[in-house]
């Protein structure tokens, strides 16, 4: 079982250190890797309150972050521990935010370089946009 905290201050090296760890070997591999830039990135979601801390027998695991856009939640930086990858904790983790927010429809961006396409097709997503480095994908509500 899993469950889900506010991210502080005091998970910001923790959480970057975990987008780099899961997301830098396809960041490189379209040459797009700038850790200033990651950083940046997580900082802004962390002081915009959106991002999430996953724990599991009290130890962070994974976070994920929310916005909401209107009747849809834009998922962000969900990242999960790469030994913890392909498990089904991933879906796990989605299926309790779909069961949170009933009858809202999803939005994600995904890194065209990452294999995590084919698991948000698996979640109901369907592509509906393209970007210079990222997939558009939308799922409707249930």
């Amino acid at each position: 079982m899993f469950r889900l905290r506010p991210a502080t201050e005091a998970d910001f090296e923790a959480v970057l250190a975990l987008s780099i760890r899961t997301m830098r070997g396809h960041l490189e591999r379209i040459g797009r890797f700038d850790p200033d830039r990651r950083r940046a990135r997580m900082r802004q979601h962390l002081e915009a309150g959106s991002l999430q801390v996953i724990e599991r027998d009290g130890a962070p695991i994974g976070c994920l972050g929310l916005y909401p856009r209107g009747a849809q939640l834009e998922l962000h930086s969900f990242f999960l521990e790469p030994a913890l990858q392909g498990r089904g904790l991933g879906a796990e983790v989605f299926a309790w935010l779909c069961a949170q927010h009933p009858g809202r429809s999803w939005w994600i961006e995904v890194l065209k370089e990452s294999p995590a396409r084919r698991f948000w097709e698996r979640q109901g997503f369907t592509l509906i946009g393209e970007q210079p480095f990222d997939w558009v994908m939308e799922r409707p509500a249930d």
